[in-house]
């Protein structure tokens, strides 16, 4: 781990190494920590780093890096910063590009490239990164000189982080980090000939938009992530509350608008609440505010809410009628348009909407699983439902992707922005592990939880590494399943049972974890889920639990690829069984452990 230096003198006018350049260019963007990993084509880079004072996270995989720099950034809403070399080290980065790029979030990724003389003569890890990258990135450049660093460092910040937010890559020659030149720095505005980041909405859809919300008697709100990463969420509540509307969140938009509060009806979608997807279908009005209508929200686009108006507030105007016609689109930033609206929205109670939702939960609460007996078993939904409860529901979150992802949504409640980091648009197993450390060093005082499946973690376990060296303290829980649990769902309800290339046998987790010198644990019981967790939280550095939960259990409820989205799969239920009887209540039939 390098030692940088504390101070920083002002070196403009001096005649500086590009790879000194590259980290004045970063100090004076306020970045103060990287993630990555060296090689030759970035050496010069590395070598000057020592001058700086970055902290550098030497991860053990280049896509664990851009995991780090996506999980610090969501987190923190600063700019990311990941660096690797050139050829594998950079195209390892691109799952994590891409994460960045589906989900909004800010980050530049600096790559090392081979000398510019050698460029396009397949020189020893050679890779157009650039051209790589160009779909799954906001902008990207290849730098070729020296004296193009400092400006090239200054657009990819602005671009990253204005508008709606993005990963930018910037490949720097090998050569240019070598070349001396002088240094040039300038605090004055960036203007890019064709970028237009800011948008200011008509006020002719501003007075739709009023006239539809004062005139709806069954409105909704969406809540996406758009919300958090313009800091709206105090000013949506403000206007939830006067107009009496209640709110439907997207996974990223969780935390974005409080889950505690009363009108908050829970997420939507493919596993949403099965009332909120149903209130969607008879609403009048959808209010859609910093999210873009994906599969997983609309379900089939035919019938989709087919009595509702529309209004998309939205940053990008790429996503505007992109998947879903609306009938008031306003491009904008969420907070200002809220601001506008709220003075004009009308107070408002609706009532009988309100009442008719709360009737569309029916029989949901006793099919929900928290609430049933647990017969012995360990549930993975007991588990999240217990870490919310012992955790206040205080902690930073972070998920891979598949079932424990959904279950956390439904079962983790959460009432702040930021506290919630999953990968939404790619879906990226391995992420939480590599996203968790880049969140500790967000926020160094908070506590950090990893939720994540034996199949994504095995992806990216190599940086339980990475917590050990930068002595970081993580708490891991694992919702071991001896599956691929979702693509394992899948296959039982529409692919007739047949278990093809589902069933995961894993090491011993928890020696792995003895392995790497931090502690682990193994909870098969609910009743061991308690001092498990406090044993995790007391104890210094990252701690791992190996919950070994029932084998096939489901995710409930679940509208079908393509399905309508109130053609909802429910959970089986059987009523408890009487006192004094044998029966028991068959919530899931499981097969051999084999983990």
């Amino acid at each position: 781990m390098n030692q940088p230096n504390t101070e920083l003198p002002n070196r403009v006018g001096e005649p500086l190494q590009g790879a000194q350049i590259l980290w004045e260019a970063l100090v004076r963007e306020g970045v103060d920590v990287v993630f990555g990993y060296p090689g030759g084509a970035i050496m010069p880079a590395y070598d000057a780093m020592i001058q700086y004072p970055i902290h550098h996270v030497l991860t053990r995989h280049e896509q664990g890096a851009s995991h780090m720099a996506d999980g610090y950034a969501r987190a923190s809403g600063k700019v990311g910063v990941c660096v690797s070399t050139s050829g594998p080290g950079a195209t390892n980065m691109v799952t994590g590009i891409a994460t960045a790029m589906l989900d909004s979030v800010p980050m530049v990724c600096i790559t090392g490239q081979v000398p510019s003389a050698l460029i396009g003569t397949d020189a020893f890890q050679e890779t157009d990164i650039t051209g790589v990258t160009l779909p799954i990135t906001k902008h990207n450049y290849l730098v070729t000189r020296a004296e193009q660093i400092a400006d090239t460092i200054r657009e990819a910040f602005y671009v990253a982080r204005s508008g709606r937010p993005g990963p930018v890559v910037v490949d720097i020659t090998k050569d240019a980090q070598q070349q001396r030149c002088t240094f040039e720095w300038s605090d004055a505005p960036i203007e890019l000939p064709g970028y237009r980041p800011d948008y200011t909405p008509l006020d002719s859809q501003m007075d739709e938009a009023v006239r539809l919300i004062n005139e709806a008697k069954r409105p909704v709100l969406f809540c996406g992530h758009g919300v958090s990463e313009a800091g709206a969420t105090e000013v949506l509540t403000a206007l939830v509350e006067k107009a009496q509307i209640p709110v439907a969140c997207t996974l990223l938009g969780l935390g974005a608008f409080p889950a505690s509060h009363p009108k908050n009806l829970g997420m939507m979608g493919m596993h949403g609440e099965s009332w909120v997807n149903a209130a969607i279908q008879k609403a009048d009005l959808l209010i859609a505010v910093g999210m873009r209508f994906d599969d997983r929200v609309t379900g089939n686009l035919k019938t989709y809410a087919p009595t509702a108006k529309k209004i998309h507030v939205e940053l990008d105007p790429a996503e505007i009628h992109k998947n879903v016609h609306v009938d008031v689109p306003i491009v904008g930033d969420a907070r200002d348009v809220l601001e506008q609206l709220l003075p004009r929205v009308e107070p408002r109670e609706h009532a009988e909407w309100l009442a008719h939702i709360d009737a569309l939960k029916g029989d949901s609460a006793v099919r929900d699983i928290k609430d049933l007996p647990d017969l012995g078993k360990l549930y993975a939904a007991h588990v999240i439902h217990d870490l919310y409860r012992l955790t206040k529901g205080e902690a930073i979150i972070v998920t891979d992707v598949g079932q424990h992802q959904m279950w956390e949504a439904q079962y983790y409640k959460h009432d702040l922005p930021r506290k919630l980091i999953t990968s939404g648009g790619l879906g990226t197993m391995g992420f939480a592990l590599p996203a968790a450390i880049g969140a500790r060093f967000a926020k160094r005082d908070d506590a950090v939880w990893v939720i994540v499946g034996d199949g994504g973690f095995q992806m990216t376990a190599c940086e339980l590494a990475t917590c050990v060296q930068e002595g970081i303290k993580l708490n891991i829980a694992l919702i071991n399943n001896g599956f691929l649990g979702m693509v394992r769902q899948w296959q039982e309800f529409f692919f007739g049972g047949r278990y093809v290339a589902t069933p995961l046998h894993s090491p011993d987790f928890v020696k792995l974890a003895d392995a790497h010198g931090i502690k682990g644990l193994r909870v098969t019981q609910r009743a061991e889920v308690e001092a498990a967790v406090r044993e995790a939280e007391a104890t210094p550095g990252t701690v791992l639990i190996d919950f070994r939960v029932e084998q096939e259990d489901s995710v409930y409820p679940m509208v079908p690829a393509g399905a309508d989205l109130h053609d909802m799969i429910q959970r089986p239920y059987t009523p408890p069984a009487a006192p004094g009887t044998t029966d028991h209540n068959p919530i899931f039939e499981t097969g051999e452990d084999d983990r």
